[in-house]
């Protein structure tokens, strides 16, 4: 089978994103077979190149061997200041993003990964979109964060919401629709899932109507309907101990209804080795779960697992081999 395309983006200039990128491309005999296309500036990985104390001959040296391309993206930027979010660092991370999914949507590439951007330089910049996934949305109505992990798998039904909002459109209507897109998907890609299990919105999942009514009026008919639609889906069950259900059971996945939910219970158990994985799209996306750690930036002392592991699921799924 030919060799996937797989893009990778620079995020925030001024967070670990181009770090993570210039060590990767430093072990690049230890990534999987692929033709990797970064989108971003040389420039900036000169700078993170000096500031980190590589040797000038790693990216020429990784643009020679063929496997690598830069493709320049955006206005270049005027000056680079790490550790802090700008305005020219978030529309340089958008262009750089924007630009991947351009060429994904295309069919130049297979698989996307993506360096974290910093939601405050996209706001400062004036773009509308929340994160990487909000852009997605709307481009691609049916996109669905996930996340996985060796010991859990997620998916979230609102992403990045406040949670007033989040919890409004917990509707019977709009969890059905969820969760026959998410099968869907789930069956698309050869994700090796084969139970969803569903979080309750209240304390114990209502306690039957004590705690809340949520449960009983809007997820549990959801659910029913789903199941008399032939999808393995069960609850709702009480968000503290749900995750215990799927812990180290790859086979089973958690619906959680609102961010926070799903991922303190995520980044508790893997913080270092988590992906983000998008469905929903005609093409892979991933990225680390992690975001730009402006604190961290410049140092080398940010973790590449979370990044890695984020290459390795995109190209497993970019070459069939998933499940």
């Amino acid at each position: 089978m030919k060799a996937p395309a797989i893009g990778l983006t620079l995020g925030d200039p001024a967070g670990i994103g181009p770090e993570i990128i210039l060590r990767t491309l430093k072990e690049v005999s230890s990534l999987p077979e692929a033709r990797f296309i970064i989108f971003g500036q040389r420039k900036i990985l000169e700078i993170w190149g000096r500031h980190l104390g590589l040797s000038p001959d790693l990216l020429p040296s990784a643009l020679e061997a063929g496997n690598v391309e830069l493709r320049e993206t955006g206005l270049p930027l005027e000056t680079l200041d790490p550790g802090s979010p700008t305005a020219a660092g978030g529309q340089a991370s958008f262009d750089f993003f924007s630009r991947a999914v351009e060429a994904a949507t295309a069919g130049e590439i297979q698989a996307l990964v993506t360096a974290p951007i910093s939601k405050n330089s996209w706001h400062l910049a004036g773009i509308k979109y929340r994160g990487h996934t909000e852009f997605l949305e709307s481009i691609f109505p049916e996109a669905i964060m996930t996340f996985w992990s060796r010991r859990l798998r997620l998916a979230l039904f609102t992403h990045h919401l406040p949670l007033r909002e989040a919890i409004s459109r917990v509707r019977r209507q709009n969890l059905v629709a969820f969760f026959r897109i998410l099968g869907r998907h789930l069956v698309r890609w050869n994700l090796g899932v084969e139970e969803l299990l569903v979080c309750g919105l209240n304390p114990h999942a209502g306690e039957s109507g004590t705690l809340g009514v949520d449960e009983i009026q809007e997820i549990i008919p959801a659910v029913s309907e789903a199941r008399s639609e032939g999808l393995n889906l069960s609850g709702p069950f009480p968000a503290d101990t749900i995750f215990l259900k799927a812990l180290d059971n790859p086979g089973r996945m958690v619906i959680s209804l609102y961010h926070d939910q799903a991922l303190i219970a995520f980044k508790l158990l893997a913080f270092e080795q988590g992906v983000n994985l998008t469905l929903g799209l005609p093409f892979i996306r991933t990225s680390p779960d992690h975001g730009t750690a402006f604190d961290l930036a410049g140092k080398g002392l940010a973790s590449l697992e979370s990044f890695r592991e984020a290459l390795w699921l995109a190209w497993k799924l970019a070459s069939g081999q998933a499940g």
